[in-house]
């Protein structure tokens, strides 16, 4: 072979391997894959093609391959062999693998220009592409800083260097937030996807992830330890709330966050296009930590259900407004930062709402505990509102009701339970009431059905047209009503979908 083309085969890889940035073994497999391409082309018959290129001397040599497999499953004896006669030639070879044999390359100097470019070309885009998921992959879930390259649709393209780009969804962008090229932009990396075609590296600017990461790069205390950011809320572009939780208790936590005449958190708002942050003092009693988020609205008092994961919050009348923001804005952003349900209201609101439940239970325990207005209402001046806590709230804590004898405390949780006990069993019998008629909703629409007959059907455990159409005359006969002719036309009617594909 040629000395000059093969050195000028090192001369190419060298050289596109400088300028693209990519190592020499993705130039080698491109000038591999072109060749092949090539010296298939040179074939009239399909074969599959294996070319080799030497990376010290740049020698090639080409390969006819064929694929292994089953001694019955030769179907394309251009391409496979069967083991048996690659065993010929290999002993240990295994289904799946290759018989190679040599074949004449086409030389280098005469593939074709567009199939190696097209091929090269390709080759290094995949290798770019590679590079950059596997610089990013790690740092999934951090900030990112790019240029702005473009704006299309409102979708923004930003260039990190090192030809990596990553884009900006409209829905991931701050509504009105004027963009334009060569700005410096900040992300929250979110997705990180290694495909052939598109945008590989995708950020956003309206997640809450974001602002939290704004506050560690800005806030020192945060990095060192000393402080812990438990969560964030976010209206994007308008406001939004973090809690933060001391871990020395030395610092201020809200005062450290903000900074020196509110430095930290005013950097923190203009990144964010005027973002307005409420920095929030977490709190492990929930009801306290939900306070602390309502700021600057003051809470009066609270009522936490735990059964619903709910609170109701009561306010000043003239401070509602504000306790429940702009379009509802404050109490969402609250209820979102700690993750509990606010109702909130005004104090003759919460007033009225607790006077009517505490109405509503007074008039349970009278019903179901049989005991007069008295006594109903110490239990329910005591705390107590519902059965369940009378039933299994434990006997010393009753017993240090004043009122309260031992006896009277036994009979009262003895009637709590008989009350539950009941109402298990009527709601028991309602779902086995209401599940028969549900399930007889087949049945129903069969001519000559009645409504009656579809639900003592049901209950038998004949719930569909197949279920009816195996029944006899007789198996009907035992509903109230039923006469042989009706019982021979509801079954003839369930089987008529039997006889619909047989006919001529």
């Amino acid at each position: 072979m040629n000395k000059e083309i093969h050195k000028g085969i090192l001369l190419v890889v060298d050289a596109v391997s400088f300028e693209k940035g990519v190592s020499k073994e993705v130039i080698f497999n491109a000038l591999e894959c072109a060749m092949a391409s090539a010296t298939k082309k040179h074939y009239t018959n399909e074969l599959d093609v294996r070319v080799h290129i030497d990376r010290h001397t740049g020698n090639y040599k080409a390969f006819r391959r064929f694929e292994v497999v089953e001694d019955e499953g030769v179907e394309s004896p251009e391409l496979q062999v069967s083991l048996k006669e690659a065993q010929t030639q290999k002993t240990d070879i295994e289904i799946g693998e290759f018989i190679e044999e040599p074949i004449e390359s086409v030389s280098f100097d005469r593939i074709g220009a567009q199939t190696a470019r097209q091929v090269i070309v390709q080759k290094i885009r995949e290798a770019e592409r590679a590079q950059i998921v596997e610089a990013y992959k790690d740092r999934q879930g951090e900030l990112v800083s790019g240029v702005v390259k473009r704006v299309e649709r409102g979708n923004v393209i930003l260039d990190l260097g090192d030809n990596a780009e990553a884009l900006i969804t409209r829905d991931e962008m701050i509504h009105r937030e004027a963009v334009r090229p060569n700005d410096r932009l900040r992300g929250y990396l979110h997705s990180i996807r290694s495909e052939q075609r598109g945008p590989q590296l995708f950020l956003s600017r309206t997640a809450p992830e974001l602002l939290i990461q704004l506050f560690m790069m800005e806030v020192p205390e945060i990095g060192e330890g000393f402080l812990e950011i438990v969560g964030a809320a976010r209206d994007p572009g308008l406001r939004a709330k973090i809690a933060v939780k001391p871990k020395d208790p030395r610092i201020d936590p809200v005062g450290a966050c903000v900074g020196m005449r509110g430095s930290r958190v005013q950097a923190i708002s203009n990144e964010l296009a005027g973002e307005r942050v409420d920095i929030i003092l977490w709190d492990e009693n929930a009801a306290q930590f939900v306070m602390n988020a309502m700021a600057p609205a003051e809470v009066v008092s609270i009522i936490v259900d735990e059964e619903t994961h709910s609170m109701d919050v009561a306010v000043r009348e003239d401070q509602l407004s504000q306790a429940i923001g702009r379009n509802g804005q404050n109490v969402r952003l609250a209820s979102h930062l700690t993750g509990w349900t606010l109702n909130v209201m005004t104090e003759t609101q919460a007033a009225e709402k607790h006077e009517q439940e505490a109405l509503e239970v007074l008039k349970t325990f009278m019903d179901d505990l049989e005991v007069d207005e008295e006594l109903a209402s110490i239990l329910v001046q005591e705390g107590f509102s519902s059965l369940e806590e009378i039933a299994y709230v434990p006997l010393n804590e009753m017993l240090q009701i004043e009122e309260f004898a031992e006896d009277m405390v036994k009979e009262l949780r003895s009637r709590a339970k008989d009350a539950l006990l009941t109402r298990a069993i009527a709601s028991e019998a309602e779902l086995d009431e209401a599940a028969p008629a549900a399930l007889a909703e087949e049945l129903r629409t069969l001519d000559g059905m009645t409504e009656q007959w579809a639900q003592v059907l049901a209950s038998r455990g004949i719930l569909s047209r197949d279920d009816l159409a195996e029944q006899s005359v007789d198996d009907l006969m035992t509903l109230e009503g039923m006469d042989e002719v009706q019982a021979g036309k509801l079954i003839m009617t369930a089987r008529a979908s039997w006889f619909v594909d047989k006919q001529p």
